[in-house]
């Protein structure tokens, strides 16, 4: 699917419509594309509230969804954006979790890069104690997703040894920080040993240089020779064969994207072999009372950890204001960030 026209995306937008980032035709895909329109405001459906948005996440879907590779679901916003912090505005009908003015954090299936987004209120959550707007803005998202992966359906246990690949990523960096807290040992891959060495400050218990070492035999040597019990893999096809290789007894991939291939060859007999399991998901397209039982499970046993910052801390790489999102969208196709991206309001 091609980017849209300036002119058929505001059309688009009339509903949702905000003073927002949008991508237009001319430049198609590229990140100084980006620029700011003005709309009106969102019209709040049934258990929706209005967000007035203080900062915003940027993530690697909201580059996809820029180049065309990643359009939103049917009826989402199509601006940018998958997560926010902000203050509520209004309340749609129907909508009594939240009072006028609270502070507010929420995963979105777009519209996060505006001033006001509309936001489902069973995917809102509460700005944790200790935490500002723009360290909330790199909640949503990354919690959701690996709490959802890493906790739900690859049922993490305390003792168990996890591999992360990306490890200074925002996913990668809140995996680190997310089994640390629930008592496992995290461990992780990077591209430069300077990433490395930032794994480790996040939590990890070692962390392997993924252009200079064989992160399977590295792993194994890690573990006495055991393996992962669960992978966090965002890499795809070129690192298949080598993660089902580093699968322990009964070990897990989550595979949550596909960086580097979507087809890959999957060794069968040597998946059978280790009786592991394959689990594969997205978020994005979820529905709100999908997404709102992975944030009921959030606020029950991640949120009560937040405010002290002791294992699950903000780690920020850049903070960039709205009209600059083309330079945040740079540095994350640069590869060179560590932690999360944010667009400040």
């Amino acid at each position: 699917m091609l980017p849209l026209p300036l002119d058929a995306c505001l059309r688009l937008c009339e509903t949702w419509g905000l003073t927002v980032l949008t991508v237009v035709h001319e430049s198609f895909g590229a990140a100084s594309a980006l620029h700011v329109a003005e709309i009106s405001t969102p019209e709040l459906q049934p258990g929706e509230v209005l967000i007035r948005v203080k900062a915003a996440g940027v993530s690697h879907a909201d580059l996809l969804q820029r180049q065309g590779k990643y359009p939103p679901p049917p009826g989402a916003s199509p601006i940018l954006g998958l997560e926010v912090a902000g203050t509520i505005e209004a309340n749609g009908p129907g909508a009594t979790r939240f009072q006028i003015g609270d502070r507010v954090c929420a995963v979105v299936a777009g519209g996060g890069y505006a001033e006001f987004c509309a936001a489902p209120e069973a995917q809102v959550l509460p700005v944790p104690e200790n935490w500002d707007f723009v360290e909330a803005a790199t909640l949503p998202e990354n919690l959701f997703t690996v709490y959802d992966n890493v906790v739900t359906r690859a049922r993490l246990q305390a003792g168990e040894a996890i591999l992360i690949h990306g490890g200074t990523s925002g996913i990668g960096s809140t995996a680190i920080m997310v089994a640390r807290a629930l008592g496992a040992t995290p461990y992780a891959t990077a591209g430069t040993d300077e990433k490395c060495e930032a794994a480790k400050t996040f939590g990890a218990e070692a962390a392997i240089n993924c252009r200079s070492a064989d992160f399977v035999e590295s792993l194994r040597q890690l573990t006495g020779g055991r393996g992962a019990d669960v992978i966090v893999d965002v890499v795809g096809a070129s690192y298949l064969e080598r993660n089902i290789a580093t699968l322990a007894l009964e070990g897990r991939l989550c595979m949550i994207a596909t960086l580097g291939g979507a087809t890959g060859t999957l060794p069968i007999q040597k998946l059978m072999r280790v009786r592991g399991t394959i689990i594969a998901s997205t978020l994005r397209a979820r529905t709100p009372s999908e997404k709102g039982a992975i944030a009921d499970r959030l606020q029950r046993q991640i949120w009560p950890l937040l405010p002290s910052k002791k294992f699950i801390r903000p780690l920020i790489d850049h903070v960039y204001p709205l009209a600059e999102a083309a330079k945040a969208h740079e540095r994350m196709e640069s590869g060179a960030h560590m932690g999360k991206i944010v667009l400040s309001l």
